[in-house]
C-alpha cells in the first residue's frame, strides 16, 4: 500500500471519529486511443466533437436481458454521513456527454453538498495552464479526499504532483490517461483505462464463436505507431492464428489529414463494399477511429460482414448516425435506447451480426472511479483490486459484467502496481440479443506479450 493511500485512509478515520459517526491532435497513453481526432473540432464538424466523444449522446441498457437500469432514477439517499468529498473533473457536453454524464449520475447519488464537479477546457492542449488549475483547486476544499479526472488529458500528471505536494492525503484517480502510464504513475494513485491487451483476443475470439472467418483491421499510420494499437495488432493477429481465422490490414485516411472528416467517411463508404466481396461474408471489421465507426456500420448493415464492437464501445458509437435514428426523447433512458437501437438493427438485418457495450465506456469510468474512490475511503474496498473496481463500476451498469488485469510493460514485462486495464461483456443486438462471456474468458497470459 502506498504512502499515500496510507494517509488518506488514516486521514478518513480520523475525521470519522471526530465528526462521531481536443485542441491539437493529442499523442495518447498506451491503452487510450481516442479516435475522433480533436483536429475535426477545430473545423465545428458534429463528427469531431471530440476524442473519444462521437458515441456520447447518451446512454443504454435492455432491462429484458438483464441489462442496466437507469442510475439517474436513484434518489439521493446515500453519502448524507460522509464527512469528506470527492470531486470529478471531466471534459465538457460537447467535448465528452458521456463522461459528464457519469459525473453527473454520481453526484446525484450522493449529493452536491458531498461531490464537486469541474470541467477542464476543450481545447485542453492548448490551455495547458488552465487545464492544471481546474484540476488542482479541488484541493482547495479542505474536505476533499479524492479527485477524479477523466478523461485523464494532457496536464493531469502535474496536476497530481501539484495536488500532492499540498495535500498528500487526497487519492488522485486518473481515467483513460493520455498522458504514458510511466510518467502518471509518479503522481497518479490509480490509472484505470481500458483493457487494449484482452480485447485484442477477445474480439477475435467473439468473432469466432459467431462464425467469422476473416478479421480486418481498418486504421492508418498515426494510429498505428500507439503502443496500445500496435500491441493490440499483435495480438489480434495472434488470436487469428489461434482460432484459423485470416488476418487483413487496410488502411483508411486520417481525419486530421486534408481530407478531414467528412473526406475519411467517404472513403469508408466507397469501400466497404469492396471489402466485403473480396473477404466475404463471413468477414468482420474493426476500426481504430471513431470517425470511421459510422459508415463502416451504416455500410455493414447493407452489405453484410460482422461488427463486434467499436474501439471505445457504447450503443451510441456509430449505431445512432448509421441508422438514422432520432434518440432524443430516448434521453437519459437507457432501456429505451438500446432497445431502439437493437430493433433498428434487427429490422435491417443485423441480429447475430453486430454488438456493442450496453453501458458507455465514459459514462461508467467517470461514476465508476468515484464510486470505488469513496469505497476505499470508507474502508470497504482496496485501491488497486480490480474485483473491488468492477464491483463499483457495477454500481452504474447493472447487468452488465465487467473484468481485467493490471497492465504489463512491453519492454520490461514487468506489471504495474498502479494501472489496471479494463473492459465490459460484449453484448450482441438480436431477438433477443445476448451477451458473448467474454469477461469470463481467460486470456492466455503468453499471447497478451
Amino acid at each position: 500500500m502506498s504512502k499515500r493511500l496510507v494517509s488518506a485512509l488514516l486521514a478518513c478515520v480520523m475525521a470519522a471519529v471526530m465528526s462521531a459517526c481536443g485542441g491539437a491532435d493529442k499523442v495518447p497513453a498506451a491503452g487510450s486511443v481516442y479516435s475522433t481526432d480533436n483536429a475535426a473540432v477545430e473545423e465545428g464538424t458534429e463528427e469531431g466533437a471530440g476524442e473519444g466523444s462521437k458515441e456520447s449522446k447518451s446512454e443504454a441498457s435492455d432491462a429484458g436481458k438483464g441489462g442496466p437500469k437507469d442510475t439517474d432514477s436513484q434518489e439521493n439517499t446515500a453519502g448524507k454521513e460522509d464527512s469528506f468529498h470527492i470531486g470529478i473533473v471531466t471534459g465538457s457536453f460537447a467535448q465528452s456527454e458521456d463522461d459528464r454524464r457519469g459525473a453527473e449520475a454520481f453526484q446525484k447519488k450522493y449529493g452536491a453538498d458531498v461531490v464537486t464537479l469541474a470541467i477542464y477546457p476543450d481545447n485542453f492542449t492548448e490551455e495547458l495552464d488552465t487545464t492544471i488549475q481546474t484540476i488542482v483547486n479541488l484541493a482547495d476544499d479542505p474536505d476533499m479526499k479524492a479527485v477524479i479526472v477523466n478523461q485523464a488529458v494532457d496536464g493531469t500528471t502535474e496536476a497530481f504532483r501539484q495536488i500532492h505536494e499540498k495535500r498528500p492525503d487526497i487519492l488522485c484517480i486518473a481515467g483513460e490517461a493520455y498522458e504514458d502510464f510511466a510518467d502518471i504513475e509518479e503522481t497518479a494513485d490509480l490509472v484505470v483505462n481500458y483493457d487494449f491487451l484482452s480485447r485484442g483476443y477477445l474480439i477475435i475470439r467473439s468473432a469466432h464463436e459467431l462464425g467469422c472467418d476473416t478479421f480486418v483491421h481498418i486504421s492508418f499510420p498515426r494510429h498505428l505507431a500507439y503502443e496500445s494499437v500496435y500491441r493490440e495488432v499483435n495480438i489480434m493477429k495472434a488470436a487469428c492464428e489461434e482460432f484459423g481465422m485470416k488476418f487483413e490490414m487496410v488502411e483508411a485516411p486520417d481525419p486530421t489529414t486534408d481530407v478531414g472528416v467528412p473526406g475519411a467517411q467517404a472513403y469508408i463508404m466507397e469501400k466497404v463494399p469492396e471489402w466485403v466481396e473480396k473477404y466475404g461474408q463471413k468477414s468482420v471489421y474493426f476500426c481504430t477511429n471513431d470517425a470511421h465507426t459510422e459508415p463502416l456500420i451504416r455500410q455493414l448493415l447493407e452489405y453484410g460482414g460482422y461488427f463486434i464492437e467499436a474501439d471505445l464501445p457504447s450503443p451510441m458509437m456509430g449505431y445512432p448516425g448509421a441508422l438514422d435514428l432520432d434518440l432524443t426523447g430516448e434521453a437519459g433512458d437507457f432501456d429505451r435506447i438500446l432497445k431502439k437501437v437493437e430493433d433498428a438493427v434487427v429490422k435491417k438485418g443485423g441480429a447475430g451480426r453486430f454488438g456493442t457495450w450496453t453501458y458507455s465506456y465514459g459514462y461508467t469510468v467517470s461514476a465508476g472511479l468515484a464510486e470505488h474512490a469513496r469505497n476505499v475511503i470508507v474502508g470497504e474496498s482496496s485501491l488497486t483490486d480490480i474485483n473491488d473496481l468492477t464491483k463499483a463500476y457495477g454500481v452504474f451498469s447493472p447487468g452488465a459484467e465487467w473484468n481485467g488485469s493490471g497492465y504489463t510493460y512491453e519492454e520490461s514485462g514487468e506489471k504495474s502496481d498502479k494501472t489496471i486495464l479494463i473492459y465490459q461483456d460484449t453484448y450482441i443486438f438480436g431477438a433477443p440479443g445476448y451477451y458473448m462471456g467474454a469477461t469470463k474468458i481467460e486470456v492466455p497470459e503468453q499471447i497478451l506479450h
